[in-house]
């Protein structure tokens, strides 16, 4: 059949593997060939991607436990296990990516910024089409992630990294650099409402929009660029859906790992530096500067860390009052890096309202089964988490007016003010009038039935 294929328009292959993790014993793939496309280049790339561990196997990095595995981990393994290879499998069995990989591995590949290395066919215009305004403030990522079949972080960073000519740059193994995302991309909890990677995909797609501000964007280097999207992508990798109040009370093993503090952040870093390693992304690099960069990914994802908002506040609220802000210097440019990821972080009421309000309907589902569990298991409910008190518009309100709000206010002055930060001001105000409106209904819901008796 080999010798046929290039005279085929379709064939089926049955690849037989031995000592292949799991039962699989025999693996049908289903290969729509274009002309002249030969064998040994689909052959390539599976032995490549079985040297690598990507084919059925994952990489061993011990991670936290998401929200349900505290309830029923051992009984859901099984199937987490087989669920896991068959997401892995349809995602591996595109020609268009098997093709591409081979065409990679030879040296073949076009390294044009505005090509897609690994859609499939059958979204590719779509997709693209999407990633042609990728510096839009009203980019829906929700739609992204269908288009790009549950691959929006991995897609998104790969298109970001040829835009911003990073490959070239730092001399990247692409093979290396799909696999870390990859991984990262993996290490997100899908059945998290929130904290998953389409939450990462959208930090990421805010803080380039953010890196493409005047102000910053003259003044930042390939590696702020680097460090800025990496950080996004990465910032809250393997969370388990679960604050870090819960994990002290539990006490959970990152709890007691990293002391209480910034418990969720540090853990974030360190897996992130894991996948680095473990990926052999940066192993080209002299370690000096692998160390650097490792070191200065940790200081902007432990940024992000909620309880820290007020110190990062008004240290940015001081230097714009003192109008020191000098974007030459390394230390002034990464602190503005580490201000512009947490206003990625927390930028959803920002967007329009359709956007901004699945947003909120997810964090709040996820603050919801957290309160769910902690009832179960007899534990004071954390704020915010009660679902049968806290309602949805009235911890918009609140996240609004007390985080959002004072850091995007500080943010407009720096940007004095652009037109990207007068957009987000203005869904800002409308949004919390929209919530405001609806807090009045349900509030008004549920004090109806009293006055009726």
């Amino acid at each position: 059949p080999c010798s046929n294929m290039s005279n085929n328009g379709g064939c089926v292959y049955y690849f037989l593997w031995a000592n292949i993790v799991g039962n699989i014993s025999k693996i049908q793939i289903n290969l729509i060939l274009p002309h002249k496309v030969l064998f040994k280049d689909i052959f390539v790339y599976l032995c490549h991607t079985l040297s690598c561990g990507q084919f059925f196997v994952s990489h061993s990095r011990k991670s936290c436990m998401s929200l349900p595995d505290f309830c029923n981990s051992a009984s859901s393994q099984q199937g987490e296990v087989e669920s896991g290879t068959r997401r892995k499998l349809n995602r591996l069995l595109s020609f268009q990516r098997f093709f591409h990989a081979s065409r990679l591995l030879r040296g073949l590949a076009s390294h044009s910024p505005g090509s897609l290395h690994i859609l499939d066919n059958d979204y590719l215009g779509q997709a693209a089409h999407m990633l042609s305004k990728v510096e839009t403030w009203n980019f829906d990522i929700f739609l992204f992630d269908r288009l790009t079949n549950g691959n929006s972080l991995v897609t998104l960073m790969c298109h970001l990294f040829n835009v911003c000519d990073l490959i070239h740059h730092f001399q990247l193994d692409m093979v290396k650099l799909h696999r870390f995302l990859g991984m990262v991309q993996d290490d997100y909890h899908s059945n998290n409402p929130y904290h998953n990677a389409v939450h990462a995909a959208d930090v990421t797609q805010a803080m380039y929009c953010y890196m493409k501000e005047p102000r910053l964007a003259e003044q930042l280097t390939p590696l702020d660029g680097f460090l800025g999207l990496m950080a996004a992508a990465a910032h809250d990798v393997d969370h388990p859906g679960v604050n870090q109040p819960f994990l002290m009370k539990t006490r959970h093993h990152l709890a007691s790992l990293y002391q209480n503090t910034s418990v969720l952040e540090s853990h974030h870093w360190r897996s992130t530096v894991g996948m680095l390693r473990e990926s052999g992304l940066l192993s080209h690099l002299p370690a000096n500067i692998s160390q650097d960069i490792e070191q200065q990914l940790g200081s902007l994802i432990l940024a992000t860390d909620i309880s820290r908002q007020n110190e990062f506040l008004v240290t940015f609220r001081e230097h714009l009052d003192n109008q020191d802000l000098d974007l030459q210097l390394a230390s002034h440019r990464h602190f503005m890096l580490q201000i512009a990821l947490k206003c990625a972080d927390v930028c959803n009421p920002c967007r329009d309202w359709e956007l901004s309000r699945q947003w909120s309907e997810r964090v709040c589902e996820e603050f919801y089964r957290q309160g769910d569990l902690e009832r179960k298991l007899n534990m004071e409910i954390s704020p915010l988490c009660d679902k049968l008190t806290d309602s949805v518009p009235a911890v918009q309100i609140g996240f609004i007016s007390y985080i959002v709000q004072p850091l995007f206010q500080e943010w407009q002055r720096f940007t004095e003010p652009s037109l990207l930060s007068q957009m987000m001001m203005s869904n800002l105000h409308k949004n919390k009038d929209r919530w405001s409106r609806l807090w009045c209904v349900h509030a008004a819901s549920e004090t109806q039935p009293h006055s009726e008796d």
